[in-house]
């Protein structure tokens, strides 16, 4: 049986996401070793962002992580100095973390080295491509975020 349209754009798709997020993740571990950092590190870095602070709990959501898993990447982060845990006084469970100045000198590097990496791959994407790629990546990030999984 043919495949409709339909069906072959959605083949397209799967393969182009499969190799775009395959691509991805050589550069993000490329960039995380530049710096000293896993990639697990890196991740916990941006996704903590400018935050002041965050439990555990949250970093823990954030990243799909177990709070087992968190911990060893927290512990690594505090041991580098980029992080600070901080014991809550009225409940001794419960855990924030924050970024250490270094830390925060660090996410600032990041966001901008990050940034002149996307720079450099607009760059070798023609000029007028460039604001319809963006919408388009814009509406298919929207799309993932708000995909379900069929009853």
């Amino acid at each position: 049986m043919p495949q409709t349209d339909a069906s072959s754009d959605a083949s397209k798709l799967a393969d182009l996401t499969f190799h775009l997020l395959a691509h991805f993740r050589e550069k993000e571990i490329h960039f995380a070793e530049k710096h000293d950092l896993t990639q697990a590190e890196f991740r916990c870095l941006k996704y903590f962002g400018s935050d002041d602070y965050m439990s555990n709990k949250e970093i823990a959501e954030r990243m799909k992580l177990t709070q087992g898993r968190l911990t060893r990447i927290i512990d690594s982060l505090i041991l580098k100095k980029y992080m600070a845990r901080e014991i809550d006084v009225t409940d001794r469970r419960f855990m924030r973390v924050n970024l250490s100045e270094s830390g925060n000198s660090l996410l600032a590097q990041l966001n901008s080295d990050y940034v002149d990496i996307h720079r450099d791959i607009l760059d070798g994407i023609e000029s007028h491509q460039q604001k319809p790629l963006i919408d388009a990546m814009t509406s298919l990030v929207a799309a993932v975020k708000d995909w379900r999984p069929r009853p």
